[in-house]
């Protein structure tokens, strides 16, 4: 049942986006995992191509949000209003009542409406004037940002940074690769035509039987070992969270699955380390200064780190 679903989800996919199977790979794992995903890049990329693709994928219900600075936070959790027929409060559902959320431009909302999706993102759940209530399972925000406007953006906090499973940077196309795009976007969008492949309630079985890939004891102590040392680098004035080494534990399992193995390896947990690893760690300032990158830094940490191998 892996495989196929699997297989299914990436042949869905690529009838949409062209190449980017690293992408879709990754964005696969994080359904398994039910984590959220962090889309950044340039505009035109095609980053809200991806998440409806995902989204039409799965099936299940699917919410879109297009962030404003004047968006409030009752537009994102739904709100409490007085209902004269019936004289009472009514709750009606926001836009995060959903399997998907697709959260457009997140960074052009303000402080306080980002707050807003904190409680969403690691609770599964949503509180409105003291009453809380369950979000449909699986729940899974996909977020996009544009990182290199900053007129009328908000940066994301570290706190809600730390939320998302992993981060994407889809880039440029080669030009066989945007060849390819302009036949295949010349008559219609073959996103219309899409169907869904999978259901909710598969990717929470699948969910589970990812959960149960064995890890190598070893394997363990890599991952730890790999975060540890962000928090004991000279160049990072944050470290990664124990939440890092948890989501790169659990999304090791699934991309084991996704390559066709009940069990991970540490190819599985160095594919990982940059999506998982680069949005949570901050930079000194002396690194800063030097223009030096998490992703250079992160692949030194990965050449120092001791391999484990098979006794």
């Amino acid at each position: 049942m892996f495989p196929n679903t699997i297989s299914r989800i990436l042949e869905g996919a690529g009838k949409v986006i062209v190449g980017k199977l690293d992408s879709l790979e990754l964005a696969v794992v994080a359904m398994l995992c039910e984590g959220h995903i962090l889309i950044e890049d340039v505009p035109g990329i095609g980053k809200t191509t991806l998440a409806k693709t995902l989204a039409r994928l799965l099936g299940g219900t699917f919410r879109r949000v297009q962030c404003t600075p004047d968006l409030l936070p009752g537009d994102i959790t739904g709100i409490y209003f007085y209902n004269q027929k019936k004289s009472e409060f009514e709750f009606r559902p926001g836009p995060v009542m959903a399997n998907i959320v697709l959260v457009d431009e997140i960074n052009r909302a303000t402080p306080r409406t980002q707050s807003s999706l904190l409680e969403c993102m690691e609770e599964r759940q949503v509180t409105v004037d003291g009453v809380t209530q369950a979000l449909p399972r699986p729940f899974m925000v996909i977020a996009t940002q544009n990182p290199v406007e900053l007129h009328g953006t908000f940066p994301l906090p570290e706190a809600q940074l730390d939320r998302f499973f992993l981060c994407l940077k889809m880039g440029y196309p080669d030009m066989e690769e945007e060849d390819a795009m302009l036949l295949r976007f010349e008559y219609s969008n073959p996103l219309d035509t899409l169907e869904p492949v999978t259901s909710p309630e598969e990717m929470l079985e699948l969910k589970e039987q990812a959960q149960k890939v064995h890890v190598d004891p070893n394997v363990r102590r890599y991952i730890l070992d790999i975060v540890r040392r962000t928090r004991d680098n000279a160049s990072v004035s944050l470290g990664a969270s124990p939440r890092a080494s948890l989501f790169l534990y659990k999304g090791s399992q699934a991309l084991a699955i996704v390559r066709g193995r009940d069990y991970v390896i540490p190819d599985d947990v160095k594919r990982l380390v940059v999506p998982v690893l680069g949005h949570r760690i901050m930079l000194s300032t002396e690194a800063y200064l030097h223009k030096r990158s998490k992703e250079a830094l992160l692949e030194d940490i990965l050449n120092t780190a001791p391999v484990p191998v098979e006794p």
